[in-house]
């Protein structure tokens, strides 16, 4: 009996094997392709910054930002009630310590002025009618002297005449002795009027202290009504500039009531504010760089305020006494306060969006700056513009410092 036998088609089968060996390498090709275009990207060169790591001295930096104020500055005030006459300078004019600012009026401080002046010439005119009617009771008691002067020679020339006459009978003793007695007594009063000239005096002099002491005490008023009206002329007091002029033409004025501001212009420090988080790194004598846009200036830490305003700290920095023209008062200025100094360490000019004291991955750049691959780095403390790196790169290598977070790739190719 015959078998039927099936024929082979090996052509067929290779066919098969061929379609199914193309379909497995158009995957793979697809499935590589996929992988690189997930794994790698290209940038153009100008689309990109780059850095270089360096090695040195990086000083640590708190940047702040503020102004510049008067050192110096007076704040001017009415001493009485009165009325703005006339405004003769506006905020921001230079000003000497003569130089006027407003002209007040108060007319009852001139009628005061006129009063005490009167009072005091009373008084002047009472001291001349003293001193010459000292004079004239001087004058009665010397002549009173000059009299009893006058009856004591006499008492004495009629004692002496006595005497002789006495042994001879002429004159009684008892007459005698009522010369002698008279001459005695004339004596006395003139012992006694010397004396009293003598207390008068002291009495004159005392008398022209007290009248000399309410001259002085009535000067003394009308100097002190003169002075509220000379401080009707507003004037500077110093050398500076006129920061603020509080009043208006024809306004009235309580006393005590601001007029002006005054501040040095020379003498200047700065008041700068500083993150809150920063501020522990702050020390009193510590250097600062002012920046005026135009000039740098180096001050030094010399107060640090306790209070924390609108997550800040203000920080005061005093300033050289020759400062450049472009330092003024009010201007507004930046800040760098260098904390420390790293001695001898690595760092880079800090990337976008990075935080000191973290890691972080970077494309470094090959020699040729071709190809870059991502590596982690270790930061280190920020200082201004740099951030120092404590692993991960040495000197000399370069890395890509834009912010590339969104590139999901792990190599990057630069055109």
């Amino acid at each position: 009996m015959d078998k039927i036998k099936a024929k082979i088609t090996p052509n067929l089968i290779s066919k098969k094997h061929l379609v199914v060996l193309a379909i497995m390498l158009l995957l793979t090709v697809l499935a590589i392709n996929f992988n690189n275009s997930i794994n790698h990207k290209s940038l153009a060169r100008k689309d990109i910054l780059i850095a270089n790591v360096q090695q040195g001295d990086l000083e640590i930096t708190v940047d702040g930002y503020g102004s510049l104020k008067s050192a110096n500055l007076q704040l001017i005030t009415t001493l009485t009630k009165a009325t703005v006459k006339q405004i003769l300078l506006k905020p921001g004019a230079l000003v000497n310590k003569n130089s006027i600012i407003v002209r007040l009026e108060n007319p009852e401080l001139e009628q005061l002025v006129e009063s005490a002046q009167q009072q005091l010439t009373q008084q002047q005119a009472n001291f001349r009618q003293l001193k010459v009617n000292q004079q004239r009771e001087l004058l009665n008691e010397n002549a009173s002297i000059a009299e009893l002067n006058a009856l004591f020679q006499t008492a004495k020339l009629k004692r002496s005449a006595q005497q002789k006459l006495i042994v001879d009978g002429i004159v009684s003793q008892l007459s005698y002795q009522q010369t002698v007695l008279n001459e005695q007594q004339l004596q006395q009063r003139i012992s006694i009027a010397k004396q009293r000239i003598k207390q008068l005096a002291l009495v004159h002099k005392e008398a022209l202290n007290i009248q000399q002491q309410r001259i002085n005490q009535q000067q003394g008023q009308l100097n002190i009504a003169q002075k509220r009206v000379n401080r009707l002329t507003v004037t500077a007091g110093f050398n500076g500039v006129l920061q603020r002029l509080s009043v208006e033409l024809g306004q009235s004025l309580n006393a005590g009531q601001e007029i002006a501001l005054i501040g040095s212009v020379s003498d200047l420090i700065a008041l700068i504010k500083v993150p809150q988080t920063q501020a522990q790194q702050v020390a009193l004598d510590q250097k600062v760089i002012i920046d005026t846009r135009q000039d740098k200036i180096i001050g030094k830490v010399v107060r640090i305020d306790p209070i924390v305003k609108d997550n800040t700290v203000t920080i005061e920095i005093s300033l050289p006494k020759n400062l450049p023209n472009s330092a003024r008062p009010q201007q507004n200025i930046d800040a760098q306060i260098i904390a420390k100094t790293l001695k001898n360490t690595k760092y880079i000019q800090r990337p976008a969006n990075v935080q000191a004291q973290t890691k972080v991955s970077l494309f470094q750049l090959n020699s040729d700056i071709t190809q870059a691959k991502k590596t982690v780095l270790t930061l280190g403390e920020k200082a201004s513009r740099f951030i120092e790196i404590k692993n991960g790169a040495q000197v000399g290598d370069t890395f890509i410092i834009s912010d590339l977070s969104n590139y999901k790739v792990k190599k990057l190719t630069i055109n």
